[in-house]
């Protein structure tokens, strides 16, 4: 069991506001090599690219968490480099949502509340993102929430949220009831596996609870087929920006906030997808 003591005081309002007060928009990571030049002065210092983030958008996506949490000092230093008002979403471990898929976890999940508790009032969603399974992993949506439930169920309260899952055909009553029951999110992602924006605008019951959660992932196969240098815009998404901002002005009139997150694999360059979006945003396109 996690521990009770792990609570926390959700965040507080912006200082500063990007395109909307309930708007969150910036990308998977900021520490991109490839960004040096482009979004980065040269010669910037690695430990000072947070802190110049920060100055363009007032979120980021932490990718780092999906690979080991970060130690308490670490976590820290993204606190103090950041603005008041500034938001960290972050991914839970793989050994927690691909290794152990939820079974005997309670230690990596604690280990990882931990650590982000540090962050205070900066802290935004956590994700818990989980491949494609196939059916020698899970024979069927019930199977997986069979998993899912006694899981969602031991989180502690005073966070925020989100699952992602990359099964479409598991989108459903079931599915997201359990997820009310919770008030947790399900992540809608553009990915080639999954709906578009105005499919899940279609599924009744979609919106979970007080907040959407976003995430522009794009083909990272196809992509990389074109490039491997993450430091300019290939791929013109302007159709499907539009398609999105459509339906997320719809969704907003359910939820207090919106969090959005583009990764470089969308269309090459993250910054310049979620800068797309908002400037859609901000035109009333």
């Amino acid at each position: 069991m996690y521990s009770a003591e792990m609570n926390r005081t959700v965040e507080s309002e912006p200082l500063r506001k990007s395109a909307a007060s309930d708007l969150r928009v910036g990308t998977s990571s900021w520490t991109a090599p490839s960004w040096e030049g482009v979004f980065y002065p040269k010669g910037l210092p690695e430990s000072e690219r947070l802190r110049v983030y920060a100055q363009r958008f007032n979120t980021v996506e932490i990718d780092a968490t999906w690979y080991r949490s970060p130690s308490a000092s670490t976590v820290a230093g993204w606190r103090a480099r950041t603005p008041d008002g500034f938001v960290f979403a972050a991914k839970a471990p793989q050994s927690i949502t691909h290794e152990k898929i939820l079974v005997d976890c309670d230690a990596e999940v604690e280990e990882f509340l931990a650590a982000m508790e540090k962050l205070g009032p900066k802290l935004g969603p956590l994700l818990f993102q989980f491949p494609y399974f196939r059916r020698d992993a899970f024979e069927s949506a019930s199977a997986f929430l069979e998993r899912l439930a006694p899981f969602v169920e031991r989180l502690p309260d005073g966070y925020r949220y989100a699952v992602e899952i990359r099964n479409k055909q598991w989108i459903a009553p079931p599915l997201l009831n359990l997820l009310r029951r919770f008030r947790i999110s399900l992540a809608l992602i553009d990915h080639p596996w999954m709906p578009r924006p105005s499919s899940y605008a279609r599924v009744p019951g979609i919106v979970t609870t007080d907040f959407l959660y976003i995430r522009w992932l794009g083909d990272r196969h196809g992509i990389e087929e074109m490039t491997t240098t993450w430091d300019r815009l290939i791929l013109d998404r302007t159709r499907e920006m539009g398609e999105w901002l459509r339906v997320l002005r719809t969704m907003s009139e359910r939820v207090d906030r919106i969090y959005a997150y583009a990764n470089n694999h969308y269309a090459g360059y993250g910054a310049g997808s979620a800068q797309l979006f908002l400037d859609l945003w901000e035109r009333g396109a």
